[in-house]
């Protein structure tokens, strides 16, 4: 690309980073720290959940409280279509009239949005954070960002951080509802965040989304996912098998599905294929799976697993069907919320066919049991859920048990086990 070009587009792309915004402030465990470490931070999730609004916060951030000097800060992003004929044979003349253009003094700070658009990218970031005094950002909508050849790059220079939609407590403190432990006792309080609640299950915590309350833009997103960042980037002929396995997962958010039932329900002849769709979906964040606990490796390759989309209300914005099941709307809720607070998550049956939602897992041990239940009031659900939790604390010697549900409350000690029932709004401000 010519000079002039890439000129222009460091002038109008830095612009519109540095200026005022009202954007709506992000929680990210421990970035204070990250910012100031050498290492590359890399930002991945699932198209239109923020990555680039958290990039422009980091960037204003470091003008107005820092005190970095404007000129020390570049910020591109390749999805603008003017970056069509960019290679990365480009990086050298871009990073040259981003010198020329600001002669910036002392450290610099460059954010590439989108950046893994670009082939080769990785080695002149690595060359970059090599030699010269940067600290750089990247972000990405496919998981395949640090894989690979690309993971080996950059090893052991790049601090991976996962960002997802909006989760209900930011939603909350965004618009100013009190999520302290004391203002849980106000009744008033309580309403409110109920109510907020209710919004969330309906329109879900991608941020233009929730803001405008129209799951219609939900329907766009799910488009753009599917034609970008999959059909596009694996360069997919059957659209509709695809098309198909997305709206069938949707529709069955928490179910057990094997390859062969996938395959059989969209007419499609090879299990490989299905499990390539999967990877696809994966990797750009719109479907994830969770597998069987157990101890052996074979059984848990050879059992089905379970699906849960990054955002149950844009699953329901594709199904009808899903948006009358409360109980899997929670139950994906809360498996969101698990994998943003960095949880390593399996399911798990015990031998008398007592199924639990949830088995997290901490270096080689189960920590924690979760159960997920919607409506607890009738007797034989309580009897299930209850039996299920008991018997995982005992299979891994735990003495307590969480069991989430819609509105109830309170404690249970049986067998020696501390069950604890608590509603899912209060679980998700814990």
């Amino acid at each position: 690309m010519e000079k002039r070009k890439l000129k222009e587009l460091i002038v109008e792309h830095t612009k519109s980073v540095l200026k005022n915004h009202t954007l709506l402030p992000r929680h990210i465990p421990n970035l204070s720290t990250i910012l100031n470490k050498k290492e590359i931070v890399v930002i991945s999730g699932v198209r239109r959940c923020g990555k680039s609004s958290l990039m422009k916060i980091i960037a204003h951030d470091l003008v107005l409280h820092k005190k970095i000097p404007a000129a020390n800060i570049l910020y591109l992003n390749f999805e603008d279509e003017r970056f069509v004929e960019f290679s990365y044979k480009d990086f050298n003349a871009l990073y040259e009239s981003y010198l020329e253009l600001n002669d910036p003094k002392g450290e610099t700070y460059l954010f590439f949005d989108e950046i893994q658009n670009i082939p080769y990218w990785e080695k002149w970031i690595n060359r970059i954070y090599e030699f010269e005094k940067s600290k750089i950002f990247v972000t990405g909508s496919n998981a395949t960002l640090l894989s690979g050849e690309i993971a080996t790059s950059l090893t052991g220079r790049n601090i991976p951080v996962s960002l997802f939609p909006f989760s209900f407590r930011e939603l909350l403190v965004t618009n100013k509802i009190p999520v302290d432990t004391k203002s849980l006792y106000d009744r008033e309080n309580r309403v409110q965040i109920k109510r907020y609640f209710n919004s969330f299950i309906e329109f879900g915590g991608f941020p233009e989304a929730a803001i405008a309350r129209d799951n219609v833009i939900l329907q766009h997103y799910f488009k753009d996912i599917l034609y970008r960042d999959i059909v596009a980037r694996y360069s997919i002929r059957n659209i509709r098998e695809i098309k198909e396995l997305s709206l069938y997962l949707s529709t069955n958010i928490s179910n057990l599905c094997s390859y062969r039932k996938l395959a059989a329900a969209i007419s499609v002849n090879s299990t490989n294929t299905i499990k390539n769709f999967l990877d696809h979906l994966e990797n750009a964040y719109l479907f994830f799976r969770v597998g069987l606990f157990d101890y052996s490796l074979k059984k848990q390759l050879h059992n089905p697993s379970k699906t849960y989309c990054v955002d149950p209300a844009l699953a329901r914005s594709m199904s009808f069907k899903f948006s009358h099941d409360t109980g899997r709307i929670y139950e994906n809720i809360v498996f969101v919320e698990l994998m943003r607070r960095g949880k390593e998550i399996y399911y798990w049956k015990s031998p008398h066919h007592f199924e639990v939602d949830f088995i997290i897992k901490e270096g080689a041990k189960v920590a924690e049991i979760i159960q997920v239940c919607a409506d607890i009031s009738k007797d034989e659900t309580q009897r299930r859920e209850i039996r299920g939790a008991l018997e995982a604390a005992t299979e891994f010697n735990l003495k307590k048990a969480f069991i989430i549900t819609g509105d109830f409350s309170g404690e249970l000690k049986k067998e020696g086990i501390l069950i604890t029932f608590m509603p899912i709004w209060r679980w998700l401000i814990l």
